[in-house]
């Protein structure tokens, strides 16, 4: 960039390629030349904890699990983040039945998963456990130098601007949208959502015995097959879609021991949702 002076002399100014634009330009914007995304930790990879899937259920679940991750962090530098679960769908049924608006909503469901950080980052204190904010992400360098592992809570923080929706006012941005903008974020080796399914359904196999698994798909085959049920957010979809960085996300099955383990090591187990590449089902 350079500068330059009015003819007149007075003022200074940057010369730049968005000087006197709007930024709404839909023809300037699709064909704006930017340098090529930044990944700043590609050696992180981001594991988040399911609220009511694994959190809701205590002993039964999360010892097992941070046992797993304790016992490969010699390996991978890991970064958890953790859902809201049970007890954000009930702060969100009473806000709902008393009118609140999405920006509320969404400040409650922030609150409960910063409960889940704090009960995960606590179990794994022993071992470095610490819980961390959105605004720390940058200091995750030093966090693993110190033998570390961060936990986040992992709703995105647009709490009270939170985008109004058509009909629910439920938040769609949540837990699984915020882990995976992270991810986005710093470039992330790996982003594995933990659950309590094998992965991907044609429907909610809780719900639905015929439900079929789908163990590989691309985002496109998956945004056609327009699934009435998800097992990660809708959004998600597209931020993997747009991403520069990543190429992929993984959802297992956290309550069968030595998954979490396979994800890290690059195993194909439980699904694989692509961004544009891989053997479709």
């Amino acid at each position: 960039m350079a500068l330059y002076r009015e003819r007149d002399g007075r003022r200074l100014h940057v010369k730049s390629r968005l000087m006197g634009e709007s930024l709404v330009g839909k023809t300037f914007m699709e064909n704006l030349q930017v340098a090529p995304q930044q990944r700043l930790f590609p050696d992180v990879n981001i594991v988040k904890i399911g609220g009511q899937s694994i959190c809701d259920r205590g002993v039964k679940a999360l010892p097992a699990i941070m046992k797993e991750v304790v016992s490969n962090k010699k390996n991978y530098k890991i970064l958890l983040t953790t859902g809201g679960g049970t007890r954000s769908r009930h702060i969100y049924s009473i806000g709902l039945e008393l009118g609140m608006p999405t920006g509320i909503i969404a400040k409650f469901g922030s609150s409960v998963s910063e409960q889940n950080a704090l009960l995960v980052s606590t179990l794994l204190a022993p071992w470095g456990g610490i819980k961390i904010g959105h605004d720390e992400i940058t200091k995750l360098s030093n966090y693993f130098a110190q033998d570390c592992i961060p936990v986040m809570h992992g709703m995105p923080p647009y709490d009270y601007f939170a985008l109004p929706v058509t009909k629910s006012r439920i938040p769609i941005h949540r837990t699984d949208v915020g882990t995976l903008i992270i991810a986005d974020l710093i470039g992330a080796r790996s982003c594995i959502f933990v659950k309590d399914e094998r992965g991907l359904y044609t429907d909610d196999p809780k719900k639905n015995n015929k439900a079929t698994f789908i163990s590989e798909i691309s985002v496109k085959d998956l945004l056609k097959r327009n699934l009435d049920d998800l097992i990660i957010e809708r959004p998600c979809l597209e931020i993997l879609q747009n991403s520069e960085v990543l190429e992929q996300v993984q959802i297992i099955n956290g309550l069968e021991k030595g998954n979490l383990t396979k994800a890290l090591n690059g195993k194909p187990v439980g699904t694989i949702i692509y961004k544009s590449k891989g053997k479709f089902t």
